[in-house]
């Protein structure tokens, strides 16, 4: 089994986020997307878990997959709210009997129609769930990281404390995606100060048409920097133009951070492959 903090070690990774497909048609389009990717040789990939546990099953069969029919390293994402301490363990049981060695442990989201799960789980933070991971197998352990502070945190130090508590527990972390170098940066800086030098992964995602500017934004819980919306609404009437554009800033934000020296790079494909294709050859990273 290969633990992504031994990738990380002789890094730096590229890596793949999905998610699980809910019908046939979008299954066969992941392959589509898993195939197309996968003569970047990446280091490994990720696939996500719906709010609440919603995509429990689904989830840990596309990751079972990609790492027993593909041969991908892979990391399943696992969240705290609405399951007991029982179904987390079977599950980790049945990745480690699968041969999936590396676990993304997350507090999670409530489903939008059931707010009150979180409260009817046995665990509640993240630290928790890295705790039963690290208790249950031979798990290489990732963390979720906000460069400019989780939409819960009261403040951006106890923000960074408990990110600190929470990393050192773990290997490393993969960051929500972010616009400029400097959160990032920011948010390295800060762990540092906490005495945490553990791998921070930047997560990047590339804006790839108009509607996606400010629902990013809101999903990365970051204001939009003016700078670069401006560029955008100059183009805006042109889809093509602003996906070049999306795809342009992207590639230059990782080549800044790969020049800081970061530890890899996650690209977030929304299940897609073309815009990840492009930066990656823009970057020489295509095989």
């Amino acid at each position: 089994m290969t633990h992504i903090a031994e990738l990380l070690a002789a890094g730096p990774t590229t890596s793949f986020e999905f998610f699980p497909p809910k019908t046939d048609e979008a299954a066969a389009a992941l392959e589509r997307t898993i195939a197309e990717l996968a003569p970047l040789d990446p280091s490994f990939v990720s696939v996500t878990y719906g709010a609440g546990g919603s995509t429990r099953e689904r989830t840990r069969d596309v990751v079972i997959s990609i790492e027993r029919t593909i041969g991908i390293t892979a990391m399943a994402h696992l969240t705290c709210v609405g399951h007991s301490r029982q179904q987390l363990t079977q599950l980790l049981g049945e990745y480690e009997a699968a041969g999936v060695a590396n676990i993304l442990a997350l507090a999670g989201d409530a489903p939008p129609d059931d707010p009150e799960a979180a409260a009817r789980g046995d665990l509640h933070h993240a630290i928790e769930l890295v705790e039963l991971v690290r208790s249950s197998g031979d798990f290489s352990i990732g963390v979720a990281a906000h460069p400019e502070g989780h939409p819960r945190s009261p403040d951006l130090y106890t923000d960074r404390r408990h990110l600190a508590d929470k990393l050192n527990a773990a290997d490393f972390a993969i960051t929500q995606f972010f616009f400029e170098p400097a959160p990032y940066l920011r948010l390295v800086e800060g762990l540092s100060a906490f005495g945490c030098d553990k791998p921070v992964i930047p997560g990047i995602m590339p804006v790839t048409n108009a509607s996606q500017v400010q629902r990013f934004a809101q999903l990365a819980g970051a204001a939009f920097p003016a700078h670069l919306a401006a560029r955008f609404d100059a183009v805006t009437e042109d889809p093509d133009a602003v996906r070049a554009l999306g795809v342009e800033l992207a590639t230059e934000l990782c080549a800044r951070l790969l020049a800081e020296g970061v530890p890899g790079l996650h690209f977030y494909t929304l299940n897609r492959s073309t815009a990840t294709r492009e930066i990656a050859a823009n970057l020489g990273l295509a095989g």
